[in-house]
């Protein structure tokens, strides 16, 4: 069997698969390169220092426009590399925070179908994985990888790009990797593609549905929003409503819900859930500020205010009352300080909704920490 790395650039064979590069029995090894789409042919019973030479002429300058080439153009150089051969696909997590690595690593599993695929669990300083197989590297393979870096990855250690810059957490003495079913992988890209269009390329990808910490803080945000308003009040303008998970407890509670979702598949299932008994609009914030027009006894900002929105945008949205859930670190770093300045909004109430909770995502497959969630209701401040 030979082995097959797929990685975004040539420095990324080395630093979370110099195991596969350096195992004992010397088989050969086809490194693909996704941003230059090089197919690198390492042969059987070569050093490994012979094949950290290949790999270091490979290494190209900083470039945050390296990306996957995309599941054909991967399936094709796969394909050349196995030449009708039983092979083994080795590749990025989908979950790595790189996102470029995360996407390489999803599209490289469905160019590689029929192959058994090996996700290496690579940066993921969110989520703790339950890996499959791990390969400690002993003291002369530590020492090759890091003199690889110094010697070939000097300006990736001087780097202060998010994706390309290297520094402890990204150079693993311990290699871990993990095999994953297409539904795994698909949960863990979505996980963490928070505002990519990615997110939404699953039914429900923060489990809203299946998580007992989210059913929890999604009943205790229902039961606050119900102990202060009744139905009779008006309507309640829920702004980024995703598929409908709150939107559907309101509904149970009696109230008109005008539930806005800007983003297209999630705005779908949205419909598919919850139009027969609530409005649905496209808009975002921005537009619903811009475009005053659906006014209502409060807006409901829950858990959306992460992605560097203009508060100032409250301002003119059609109603006195806001509730906003954020967790505590945000509302302390983002809310706060801007209620400190805001002239037209006051904190009438802060609640508790949940506490911070580990928790087990994707089948089992990685846990992270769930950090809580704070319920702010902000009144409109009087006038005269």
């Amino acid at each position: 069997m030979i082995d097959i790395v797929a990685v975004l650039r040539a420095e990324d064979a080395v630093l979370d698969f110099l195991s596969v590069l350096a195992d004992p029995r010397r088989t050969e090894v086809h490194v693909l390169c996704g941003d230059t789409r090089a197919h690198l042919v390492l042969p059987p019973g070569t050093e490994l220092r012979e094949r950290l030479a290949v790999l270091a002429r490979h290494v190209r300058p900083v470039d945050d426009t390296a990306a996957s080439p995309g599941p054909e153009p991967l399936a094709a150089l796969v394909q050349r590399a196995a030449a009708g051969r039983s092979a083994r696909l080795w590749t990025h997590s989908p979950a790595d925070n790189r996102r470029g690595r995360g996407v390489l690593g999803r599209d490289a599993a469905l160019a590689g179908a029929g192959l058994p695929v090996r996700h290496a669990v690579g940066y993921s300083p969110f989520l703790q994985f339950i890996s499959d197989l791990d390969r400690p590297l002993d003291g002369s393979q530590v020492t090759a990888k890091l003199d690889f870096v110094n010697r070939h990855c000097g300006h990736l250690l001087r780097s202060a790009s998010p994706e390309q810059m290297l520094y402890t957490a990204r150079v693993p003495a311990t290699e871990r990797y993990f095999e994953a079913q297409p539904g795994e992988r698909d949960r863990l890209f979505a996980l963490l593609s928070s505002l990519d269009d990615g997110a939404a390329s699953v039914e429900d990808p923060w489990e809203f549905e299946s998580s007992p910490y989210e059913a929890e803080r999604l009943d205790a945000t229902t039961a606050w929003i119900a102990g202060r308003l009744s139905p009779a009040d008006g309507p309640l303008i829920e702004v980024g409503a995703c598929e409908g998970a709150l939107t559907a407890r309101l509904g149970a509670k009696g109230f008109a819900v005008e539930a806005t979702e800007p983003n297209t598949p999630f705005r779908d299932r949205l419909v598919a859930r919850v139009g027969d008994t609530a409005q649905v609009h496209p808009d975002g914030l921005e537009e619903l500020a811009a475009r005053p027009r659906l006014p209502g006894a409060a807006y409901l900002l829950i858990e959306m205010l992460y992605y560097g929105q203009d508060l100032d945008l409250l301002d003119t949205l059609p109603t006195d009352r806001v509730f906003v859930a954020l967790e505590p670190e945000a509302l302390a770093t983002r809310l706060a300080p801007w209620l400190e300045g805001a002239a037209h909004w006051e904190a009438a109430e802060e609640e508790v909704l949940v506490r911070p909770a580990l928790e087990a995502v994707c089948g089992g497959r990685a846990y992270l920490s769930k950090r809580g969630s704070t319920g702010i209701l902000l009144h409109r401040r009087t006038t005269g």
